[in-house]
C-alpha cells in the first residue's frame, strides 16, 4: 500500500475552469423567491381612489363651521365650546332643522386626530348627515389654477 504525500507529476497545472454550480444555485433560489413574492406584492383589491380636487366652499348662513385648534379646543362658528358634550347638545339642536345644515370641520394641521374624530363621532350621534372638511389646497395647485 502506497500513499503519496507530495504533488504527483502532472498535477501542478492550474485549474482554469470556473465552478459555476454555486452561482447557478444562488440564482435559482433568487428566481424562486421572486416568483413567489411578486404576485403577493402586486396583488391588490381593485378600488377607485378619490382624486384630489379643490372645490370652493359654498358658505350658506345656516352652515356651521366647527374649528379644532392644536390644543383640542372647540369653536362653533368662532365661539368657544366648553367640551364635546356641549358640542353634542348644540348639534342635536340643529339636526332637527329642515333642511339640515352642513357641518364644516376646520382642523388645525397640528391637532390630534383624536380631537377631529370626536367631532365626527358627535356629529354621527346627533344624526348630522352632511359633514365636510375644510382644507388648504396643496402647494402649487393654487398658482396653477
Amino acid at each position: 500500500m502506497a500513499m503519496s504525500v507530495g504533488p504527483a507529476e502532472g498535477e501542478d497545472d492550474v485549474v482554469s475552469e470556473i465552478n459555476t454550480t454555486p452561482l447557478v444555485d444562488v440564482m435559482l433560489v433568487l428566481l424562486i423567491i421572486f416568483l413567489i413574492t411578486i404576485p403577493v406584492a402586486i396583488q391588490t383589491i381593485p378600488v377607485q381612489l378619490p382624486l384630489e380636487r379643490n372645490v370652493p366652499t359654498v358658505t350658506r348662513p345656516e352652515n356651521v363651521t366647527i374649528a379644532v385648534d392644536r390644543e383640542g379646543n372647540l369653536y362653533w362658528n368662532a365661539v368657544g365650546v366648553a367640551d364635546y358634550n356641549a358640542l353634542l347638545e348644540r348639534m342635536k339642536e340643529i339636526a332637527v332643522l329642515d333642511p339640515q345644515p352642513e357641518i364644516h370641520i376646520r382642523g388645525d394641521r397640528n391637532a390630534k386626530y383624536e380631537a377631529i374624530g370626536k367631532v365626527v363621532y358627535k356629529a354621527q350621534q346627533a344624526s348630522i348627515f352632511k359633514i365636510g372638511f375644510i382644507t388648504e389646497p396643496p402647494m402649487g395647485v393654487a398658482a396653477a389654477q
